[in-house]
């Protein structure tokens, strides 16, 4: 660290001309950049992914797609028997076939099969499969087409509504306004962040790290940009980039920007000697907390989902491009104009926090209190985590109001249920349509099946099955599960909207465990080089594991559950987490939170280095840190407001994971847990033998006797 900032300052010019060159190629890449991200989650090789692309291409629609759900429960005393009824729903139908030219659509209009309607004759429904064109309003646009076709239009009297999981999410947007939107939402976070960091500095240094992140996010996206060239990046990416950059770019400049006050305003200090001092220290955690970070990323490089990895790939780059930033242009700025705008200056930062170290003595005495009862919050989340039911969100989740949810109550209350919002989709490559149709609906869990004469093409045919339940829930993987397990007549391949994501939960998570544990390891072995200690790292991952869990446990209980979500969001539980949504959640707060874990015992390291006493240590570290670490989690944390201000629940299900599991990580562990934990291992935690410090090639650090190993807690 010390040669690149020797380098860095030795040659301003040169390094301010490249990052305002690539700054002002960043900003125009930005939206080709946007406009180049996909929004397709394919599993390659899955029977369900290989049946959507073959159907797809087929019959131009369907596959990957939820269909859209006209709806229409006629009058007391009115069946779909009754004279003319089948007619007017005939011409309704056609209506929508009109609005949407694409569509493919069965109905008992068009069928006479009663699994398309409920046991009383009185509700019936009609299945409107959309090319899928992606984006991240994949269907709205066809659904409000289709519900502005219906509009005024009845059957028997009683009017006919269009539901389905795209028009329950458009009708949520509708309701919402539509949400912030990327760039307001960027604005939002950036000036919740300037708030924050306006009561930090309390001068104009406040902007400096605002500067640092206007750099970062969008050369993020300048790289991202010949990554979608070749390989589909989901949409969520520009999400991720724009806010949690704009979080993880400040914080890291917040880091060193404070290091080089305090350094500053020693004796005798000259600004570049404050530059470099600043950056021995908190450049090199920046970088091992950069690393951390891209260390956890590796989850998603790994997992065999091309929009996973490429999630993966652009947290990498946020991160790694933050570091950049502010291990090259930060020190340039701090060591030209950063006296200048460290105005009014204050000495706020040459000691430590009185109030934090105030806070970090009664850890000290209480430890085995602070220990167990922020452990038993911990613990109690874990165990929420525990019961986690993977699938899209419950389909009454995604809207209270509107035609769409009162279609959809009207499924529900005729006892057809959500099945045809989710339904599944076979393949018949060879044999009998109507034979498959009548075994698939003798399997258990399944409410129906048809297959309508107009669905066959290319010597293939098509047959939908309607669960009786929600096809995305573990009830609806089960029975996807028989399907496939029934000796079918004929060559079959089950795929759907529904079935992708069964595929897709397989195979994200078959290999997690290993995952997991590898990513364990090479955290581990990072910090021990870093710490210089093998207990301390082993704590550290222990404790980020348990951070995320906790996370996990926080979305159970707000959403799955609903304790929460209805007062908060106005969105009732959704009784199932999406499937992509833990392992995202672990690869960035895994190591987001690890950041806080780099900050504070750095210091620690340091402290005890300088005194030989561990008590001393987590008091000058929470003191030093405590105020950092708060403000660094509350800007992060605006970020996350920022996502989940988004109109989909899924955006909120992650805000709601990664805010809260950034905040929980920063009061009750990195507050509480963790130096209650540093103080009751004592003389341990620093404890790095001969033969591991010559395999990290790092000095070795014995234990001290007990008798002097903790002497009496100094003044921070």
């Amino acid at each position: 660290m010390a040669r690149l900032t020797r380098f860095v300052l030795d040659h301003k010019r040169l390094v301010l001309a490249f990052w305002l060159a690539v700054t002002i190629a960043a900003f125009a890449a930005i939206g080709p950049a946007g406009g180049a991200l996909s929004q397709q989650f394919s599993v390659p090789g899955r029977e369900g992914f290989e049946a959507n692309k073959e159907l797809a291409a087929i019959y131009g629609n369907g596959g990957d797609v939820a269909p859209l759900v006209p709806v229409v429960q006629l009058p007391v005393g009115k069946t779909v028997d009754s004279p003319g009824i089948r007619k007017q729903l005939d011409a309704a139908i056609s209506r929508v076939e009109s609005a949407l030219p694409e569509a493919r659509t069965a109905s008992y209009a068009s069928t006479g099969d009663r699994a398309f309607v409920s046991d009383d004759g009185r509700t019936t429904f009609a299945l409107v499969y959309i090319k899928a064109k992606g984006g991240v309003d994949q269907g709205q646009p066809e659904a409000k087409l289709a519900r502005d076709a219906l509009a005024g239009v009845t059957v028997g009297g009683a009017p006919i509504e269009v539901t389905g999981l795209d028009a329950l999410r458009a009708s949520a947007g509708e309701n919402e306004g539509g949400g912030t939107g990327v760039l307001l939402g960027t604005l939002l976070a950036a000036l919740g962040a300037l708030l924050v960091l306006a009561f930090v500095f309390r001068s104009f240094m406040a902007i400096v790290p605002i500067l640092m992140a206007i750099v970062a996010v969008p050369t993020t996206f300048l790289l991202i940009w010949p990554v979608a060239a070749i390989t589909d990046v989901s949409v969520i990416v520009q999400f991720l980039v724009a806010l949690i950059g704009l979080g993880i770019a400040i914080d890291y400049a917040l880091l060193v920007v404070v290091r080089w006050r305090e350094e500053r305003q020693q004796p005798n200090a000259t600004n570049e000697t404050a530059v470099r001092n600043a950056m021995q220290h908190a450049g090199s955690a920046v970088v091992f907390s950069g690393t951390t970070v891209a260390i956890s990323l590796l989850a998603l490089l790994a997992v065999p989902i091309p929009a996973l990895r490429s999630i993966g790939i652009a947290g990498l780059m946020i991160a790694l491009v933050s570091v950049a930033v502010a291990v090259t242009l930060l020190p340039v700025v701090l060591a030209t104009i950063g006296p200048r705008l460290d105005w009014p200056r204050n000495r706020r930062d040459a000691r430590a926090s009185r109030r934090w170290s105030a806070w970090a003595r009664l850890i000290v005495r209480h430890r085995w209190a602070a220990a167990a009862t922020s452990a038993a919050v911990l613990i109690a989340l874990v165990v929420a985590a525990s019961t986690i039911q993977f699938g899209n969100p419950r389909a009454d989740s995604f809207a209270q109001k509107g035609s769409a949810r009162s279609a959809l109550d009207k499924l529900q209350d005729s006892e057809i249920g959500t099945g045809p919002l989710s339904p599944f989709d076979a393949l018949i490559r060879s044999g009998n349509p109507e034979a498959v149709a009548e075994a698939v609906a003798r399997v258990e869990g399944v409410h129906s099946a048809a297959a309508p004469a107009e669905w066959r093409r290319g010597g293939t045919a098509l047959v939908t099955i309607i669960p009786t339940g929600d096809g995305n829930s573990p009830a609806g993987r089960e029975t996807l599960a028989r399907i496939r397990a029934t000796a079918l007549p004929g060559e079959v391949a089950v795929g759907g909207e529904a079935a992708q994501g069964a595929d897709f939960l397989d195979a994200v998570y078959s290999k997690f465990p290993l995952m997991l544990a590898l990513i364990s390891l090479l955290t581990f072995l990072l910090l021990a080089r870093a710490f210089r200690s093998l207990i301390l790292p082993l704590k550290a991952v222990l404790l980020n594991l348990l951070s995320v869990a906790a996370a996990w446990g926080l979305i159970v209980l707000v959403w799955q559950k609903g304790f929460g979500s209805d007062e908060i969001f106005g969105i009732e539980a959704t009784h199932a987490i999406n499937v992509e949504m833990p392992i995202v959640i672990f690869a960035f707060l895994f190591g987001v939170s690890m950041d806080y874990q780099v900050f504070i015992i750095s210091r620690m390291r340091e402290a005890y280095d300088r005194t030989g006493s561990t008590e001393t240590a987590v008091v000058e570290g929470i003191g030093r840190t405590g105020r950092l670490v708060t403000s660094a989690a509350l800007i992060l944390g605006l970020s996350f407001v920022a996502f989940g201000a988004q109109p989909s629940t899924e955006a909120k299900i992650f805000a709601t994971a990664l805010g809260g599991g950034i905040l929980l990580d920063a009061t009750i562990i990195r507050g509480i847990l963790a130096p209650a934990v540093v103080a009751l291992l004592g003389r341990w935690n620093w404890w790095l033998p001969n033969w591991a410090a010559r395999i990290l090639r790092v000095q070795p650090s014995l234990v001290q006797p007990k008798a002097t190993a903790d002497p009496a807690p100094q003044p921070a």
